[in-house]
C-alpha cells in the first residue's frame, strides 16, 4: 500500500491504517514558511503604536501603601447610595446575601480563610479600591468615577466594621486602614527561581 502524501496525509493515514505512523507531510510549493496563504499581506497594518499617553491610561495600578491612588474623596454615606445603585443586585442589600461574592463577613476574625469576605480576606484596603475601580460593576467595569469608588469602598469597609459610618475616604484615609488579614499573607520574596520556602 502506498503511503499518502500532502495535507490529507494525517486524515487518510488514520482512516486507512488507524495510525499516523510513517506519514510524510510535504508543504505545497505555494505555501509560505509562516503558514499563511501566498496572497496574505506581509504586514496587516492595523492598530497603532503604544504612545506614552496610551500606556499611562492603562498604568493605573495601586500599591498597598497607597501609591497610585487618584485624587478625590467619597463619604461612607455617599457610598451607600453607590452601593444600592450598582452593587446590591449582585452582592445583596447588606453585602452578605449574594448571589455573587459576599462582601461582608458574618463570622469572626479567626475563621480565616473559610470566609473570603472583604474584612476577613483582603490584606489591603487599597487593593479593594484598585479592584473595584477596574472590575466593577460587573456589567460596566471601570464606569464608576474615582469619587464613587472611594465612597463605595468606604461603605463596604464600614459594613465590615473597619471604618466609622461618618468616615470620608481619600488616598490618605484609605492607605491608613489596617485590614485584619494583612499579616496572614506572606510576601513572595523569592529570588533566583521558584524555590519553596
Amino acid at each position: 500500500m502506498r503511503r499518502p502524501r500532502g495535507r490529507l496525509c494525517g486524515l487518510l493515514a488514520f482512516a486507512a491504517a488507524g495510525t499516523l505512523a510513517g506519514c510524510v507531510v510535504e508543504r505545497p510549493a505555494d505555501e509560505r514558511s509562516d503558514g499563511l496563504p501566498p496572497e496574505a499581506p506581509a504586514r496587516f497594518d492595523f492598530g497603532r503604536p503604544a504612545s506614552d499617553e496610551r500606556v499611562a491610561l492603562w498604568d493605573v495600578d495601586v500599591k498597598p501603601n497607597g501609591e497610585g491612588l487618584p485624587p478625590g474623596a467619597g463619604s461612607v454615606e455617599e457610598g451607600r447610595q453607590v452601593y444600592d445603585t450598582y452593587c446590591a443586585a449582585c452582592h445583596g442589600p447588606s453585602g452578605t446575601e449574594g448571589p455573587n461574592e459576599r462582601l461582608v463577613s458574618s463570622g469572626s476574625w479567626d475563621q480565616w480563610p473559610a470566609d473570603r469576605a472583604v474584612g476577613l480576606y483582603w490584606p489591603y484596603a487599597t487593593t479593594l479600591f484598585d479592584y473595584t475601580r477596574k472590575a466593577m460593576p460587573q456589567n460596566a467595569p471601570g464606569s464608576l468615577s474615582d469619587e464613587q469608588v472611594y465612597a463605595v469602598v468606604g461603605y463596604v469597609l464600614s459594613l465590615n466594621g473597619l471604618v466609622a459610618p461618618e468616615a470620608v475616604m481619600d488616598s490618605a484615609a484609605l492607605a491608613s486602614v489596617r485590614m485584619p488579614a494583612r499579616d496572614r499573607f506572606v510576601p513572595d520574596d523569592r529570588t533566583g527561581g521558584p524555590r519553596i520556602r
